[in-house]
């Protein structure tokens, strides 16, 4: 352990993988909740147009990307609920509109993009100490609205009608949610980039609900998942020849597959023991 924590850009990767970890399993817990998953993939490959608009003009491609990110989740939001077209239809619009705006400018204006490459893969070790203060500034901000709206985001996780009929700003706590996962997914890209970061908002709270239907211990279980992936994926790249974003979401597919094994067996375990 020491070894490693000897070498600068080892320490900030950890530091990035706890706080990405911590940021995609709390909100993991509310998308696999509210069944945002697509929605997740589809902000992901979207982001792609705006990251290609930074890097073709010579902005950082990571504020372009975010606010391509918010933009995409919030615009999803709205066109869904006031337009009544479903959330699936319109992220599969943007997901083809995203990825072909990318592709077009990045093929259209010459030149050469080495951090086009780290943001599709990701690329953990390279995390700089700009990016861990934006990370945690992502984190703060995210953690504050789950905190401050936490029992409204459960209502319309569980049950968005009632909790219309019971009077809560639902369309306002909707968008947060939306522009806090557009955030999240852009933030995880450094880590396992635009290819794979649907998995780090999505499987921690998949295992999570696999194993308990307690929303509180569900909630503790996708925060242990998402650092345990985030930490283990990060540790294996570095003994093995495995790149760090892809050691990430095997580790979190293998505790998903686990956990499938896992359910069955112990509600056999369970009921043979009450009989």
């Amino acid at each position: 352990m020491s070894e490693i924590l000897a070498y600068s850009f080892m320490q900030r990767a950890l530091l990035a993988a706890v706080l990405v970890g911590l940021l995609c399993s709390t909100l993991s817990f509310f998308v696999v909740l509210k069944k945002l998953s697509f929605l997740g993939a589809g902000i992901s490959h979207t982001a792609l147009g705006g990251i290609a608009i930074g890097l073709v003009t010579g902005i950082d491609p990571i504020l372009t990307g975010s606010i391509f990110a918010v933009g995409t989740a919030m615009s999803t939001g709205y066109i869904s609920r006031i337009g009544r077209i479903g959330e699936d239809t319109v992220i599969g619009i943007y997901y083809a509109t995203g990825m072909a705006l990318g592709i077009a400018l990045i093929s259209s204006f010459k030149g050469y993009y080495p951090e086009l490459f780290a943001l599709l893969f990701g690329n953990i070790l390279s995390v700089t100490a700009k990016d861990l203060i934006f990370m945690a500034l992502v984190l703060v901000l995210v953690l504050f609205f789950v905190v401050l709206f936490f029992r409204e985001l459960l209502a319309i996780c569980f049950d968005e009608e009632m909790a219309i009929a019971g009077g809560l700003p639902v369309t306002f706590i909707y968008m947060g949610l939306l522009a806090s996962m557009g955030l999240t997914i852009m933030v995880s890209i450094q880590l396992v980039g635009v290819v794979l970061v649907a998995a780090l908002v999505v499987i921690p709270g998949a295992i999570a609900n696999r194993l308990s239907k307690n929303y509180r211990i569900m909630l503790f279980m996708s925060l242990i998942v998402g650092l345990g992936g985030s930490i283990g994926g990060l540790f294996i790249s570095y003994f093995f020849p495995v790149p760090p974003g892809a050691a990430i979401v095997l580790i979190l597919a293998f505790l998903f597959a686990l956990a499938m094994v896992i359910k069955p067996l112990i509600e056999n375990l369970c009921g043979y023991r009450k009989n």
